[in-house]
C-alpha cells in the first residue's frame, strides 16, 4: 500500500508517527507528505516548518507545501507531484487546504469494487456527525459536552460529510483544556488510522445520520470574555480556548489572559465583571448568574502564573471591574 499523507500541526504528526512505524511491518510505503507552508513563529517570527513536515523531513519523506490546491501554476504542480507518487489511499489529518476533487480521485483507491472508491480517508477529531468543521475539540468544550472522539471517515466533497469508517469515543474530562484534549485525541486518532488501513477490508462504510452541528474556526475576538454570561458558560470557554487564542479580559486598562478557572457560587450579588475577592487561592469574579475563580492569569508580556505569583505583581481589590477589550 503506498500511502500519500496530508497533514500540519502535531495532531496530524502523531498519525503520520504511527504510519512510518507501523509501515515496514506492512509492506506500507509513504512516498510524499503534503503540508501547509512554513509559517512565522515565536517571539522572533521566524519561518518554522510545521509538525509534520518536521516529522518527514527527519525521516526522509519528501515534502510538498502547496500554498493552494485548488487553483495557479503551483497548485497544478502539486498536483502533478501527488500523481507522479502514485498512491493507493491519501490519509488527511487537520491538513488545513480544500482538497478538490481532483486531489481527491488522484490515488488509485483501496478495496476495488468500492463506490464511490475509497481514495482518501479523514481523521476526524468528533464523533461526528457533532463537530464538523475546523474545531471540532475547542467547540466540544465550549459547549459542556461530556465526550467526544475520533471518526475515521471516508472524504467526499463536503465538509465532513463522507460515510464513517471507524470511530472510537473519549469522556471529555471536567478540567480538560482543548491542549490536554488535542493530545489525547491525536493519540486516539494516530492508534485507529493504523487499525483502519490494516482492517480495510474488513471495514464498513456507514452513512452518517442527521443532526450535524458545525465548528467554526476559533477566532481572536472569542478570547474577551461576556461577564453577563452564566459562569459554568465562561469556565467552558476558558478550557477551549486553551491554548489558543486564550480567554481574556481587562483589568486597570491592562489586558489579562486567564488560563485556569472554574465555576462557583457567587458570594454576593454584585454586578457581572465586578472582582469579588482576590487572593492567592484565586481571584474571583462576578458573572450574570454565579461567579467565576480564576486560579492562573497573565499579564502582556509575561508568563502564565498562579493566582499567588501574578498578585504579588499585580496590586488587585475587591470591588474592582472588568471592562471592555481595548480599541483595536
Amino acid at each position: 500500500m503506498r500511502i500519500v499523507f496530508a497533514g500540519t500541526p502535531s495532531f496530524a504528526a502523531a498519525a503520520l508517527a504511527a504510519l512510518i512505524d507501523a509501515a515496514p511491518g506492512r509492506g506500507w510505503t509513504i512516498p510524499l507528505v503534503l503540508s501547509q507552508p512554513d509559517r512565522p513563529s515565536g517571539r522572533g517570527m521566524k519561518l518554522t516548518a510545521s509538525a509534520v513536515k518536521q516529522l518527514a523531513q527527519a525521516h526522509g519523506i519528501p515534502v510538498d507545501t502547496p500554498a493552494s490546491l485548488r487553483k495557479g501554476d503551483e497548485a497544478a504542480a502539486a498536483k502533478q507531484r501527488l500523481r507522479e507518487a502514485a498512491p493507493d489511499v491519501l490519509v488527511v489529518a487537520a491538513y488545513g487546504l480544500i482538497l478538490p476533487q481532483d486531489v481527491l480521485d488522484a490515488p488509485a483507491g483501496l478495496r476495488p469494487g468500492w463506490s464511490p472508491r475509497l481514495t482518501a480517508i479523514n481523521i476526524h477529531a468528533s464523533l461526528l456527525p457533532r463537530w464538523r468543521g475546523a474545531a471540532p475539540i475547542a467547540r466540544a468544550i465550549e459547549a459542556g459536552d461530556e465526550s467526544t472522539g475520533i471518526t475515521i471517515m471516508q472524504m467526499d466533497a463536503g465538509l465532513d460529510t463522507g460515510p464513517m469508517l471507524l470511530a472510537e469515543a473519549v469522556p471529555i474530562p471536567p478540567d480538560a483544556t482543548s491542549g490536554a484534549l488535542t493530545d489525547t485525541l491525536a493519540g486516539l486518532g494516530a492508534r485507529l488510522i493504523v487499525d483502519a488501513l490494516t482492517r480495510v477490508n474488513e471495514l464498513v462504510a456507514t452513512p452518517q445520520p442527521d443532526g450535524a452541528t458545525y465548528a467554526s474556526k476559533i477566532g481572536k475576538s472569542e478570547a474577551w470574555l461576556d461577564w453577563t454570561q452564566p459562569s459554568r458558560v465562561l469556565a467552558n470557554r476558558v478550557r477551549a480556548f486553551d491554548p489558543f487564542p486564550g480567554a481574556a479580559t481587562v483589568l486597570q486598562g491592562t489586558p489579562i489572559k486567564l488560563w485556569r478557572a472554574a465555576a462557583v457560587s457567587a458570594p454576593s450579588a454584585a454586578p457581572p465583571g465586578t472582582v469579588i475577592d482576590a487572593e492567592a487561592a484565586g481571584v474571583t469574579i462576578a458573572c450574570g448568574d454565579g461567579a467565576l475563580r480564576v486560579t492562573e492569569l497573565q499579564r502582556p508580556g509575561g508568563k502564565r502564573l498562579g493566582a499567588r505569583e501574578f498578585l504579588a505583581g499585580f496590586s488587585l481589590r475587591a470591588g474592582e471591574r472588568c471592562q471592555s477589550p481595548p480599541a483595536a
